[in-house]
């Protein structure tokens, strides 16, 4: 836990200032401008609802599925699981590996930053 405490506190440090919110922020409202050029989606939002935003994403790229790839469920097969990258794939999980002082620094550093923009990231 000392170990991810003393990241987590270098992490916030380079986070607050750093280019990371304005990379975010860039193509988030990107995406809100100019839809057709940047698809902006989230790890949560393709977990919850897979079919419909992998649906999305293969419009988005000109390759929307036929007729007949939708009635044999193509959109739907699949899983978005991925272990090697991910420690569980569940939404949240992080929250297992922080104390509350982390989770409230990490809350209030994404209030700071995100707060007035309209982009929730959870």
């Amino acid at each position: 836990m000392h170990h991810l405490r003393r990241h987590l506190k270098s992490s916030v440090r380079g986070f607050q200032d750093g280019p990371y919110w304005d990379h975010i922020l860039g193509y988030w409202k990107a995406s809100l401008e100019t839809p057709e050029r940047i698809l902006f989606l989230k790890y949560e939002d393709l977990k919850r609802t897979p079919t419909s935003n992998v649906k999305r994403l293969a419009d988005f790229i000109g390759y929307p599925f036929s007729v007949n790839e939708e009635k044999a469920g193509v959109p739907g097969g699949g899983s978005l699981e991925n272990r090697l990258y991910y420690r569980k794939a569940k939404d949240g999980d992080w929250q297992n590996y922080f104390t509350d002082e982390m989770k409230e620094k990490i809350d209030k550093l994404m209030d700071e930053k995100l707060g007035d923009t309209g982009l929730v990231l959870k």
